[in-house]
Formats: structure tokens, C-alpha cells, sequence
């Protein structure tokens, strides 16, 4: 379960974050999870729960925004969002060549006290 590592990482970004701006509880955080990261959003949940005890996190709500993957076709230039492993174009038919998200992790906000 690779979530408690990724919670254990976000913590950390959070305490240095807090550092730097001398807050002391942070209430949120808002994070953006690609659909390809293989991330469970829900065990994510869980591990920032526990990770934060007695931090200045804890309590504080996850709010995960799950973001689809999309491609984009060499062939056609069409975007387009990927709905299985088969990268494959809705338009021409020809097989995606770049993801263009869906990859993401990353903290898009922290709200604090």
C-alpha cells in the first residue's frame, strides 16, 4: 500500500509549508490524483488520517480531486479522454502517442489558521 508513503510525503510538505508561514493547524488539504497515478483514493484518505496524528494536520479534511486521463493524437490532434488501458482515438482510430493528464499528484491547496 503505497498511500501511506504518499500521505507521509504530503505531510511533510505540509509541515514545511507551515514553517515557512508560521500557521499553526491546518484544517484542509486539496490534492489532485490522476486516474494512471494508481492511487486509491480512499486508502489515501485513510493513511493521511492516521500519518497526521499529533501533527499540524490532524483533523485536517483531504479533499482528493480525481483527474481523468486524456490523450491527445498524433494522428488527428484530437484531445481526448482515456477511458481504458487502449489509448486509442475516438475520431481517426490511430493510438494516442502523449497522455496529456492523468498522471498528476499534486497539492493544489492547503487552508490554514
Amino acid at each position: 500500500m503505497h498511500e501511506v508513503s504518499i500521505a507521509r510525503s504530503l505531510l511533510k510538505i505540509i509541515e514545511d509549508e507551515t514553517k515557512k508561514h508560521g500557521v499553526s493547524r491546518v484544517t484542509r488539504v486539496c490534492v489532485r490524483i490522476g486516474t494512471l497515478a494508481s492511487i486509491v483514493p480512499e486508502a489515501l484518505t485513510f493513511s493521511f488520517e492516521v500519518i497526521s496524528e499529533r501533527t499540524v494536520a490532524e483533523g485536517a479534511a483531504l479533499d482528493i480531486e480525481v483527474v481523468p486521463a486524456r490523450g491527445q493524437c498524433q494522428g488527428c490532434n484530437e484531445d481526448f479522454e482515456v477511458d481504458s488501458f487502449f489509448f486509442v482515438c475516438p475520431k481517426c482510430g490511430v493510438i494516442a502517442s502523449e497522455i496529456i493528464c492523468g498522471k498528476e499528484l499534486e497539492i493544489s491547496h492547503i487552508e490554514a489558521e
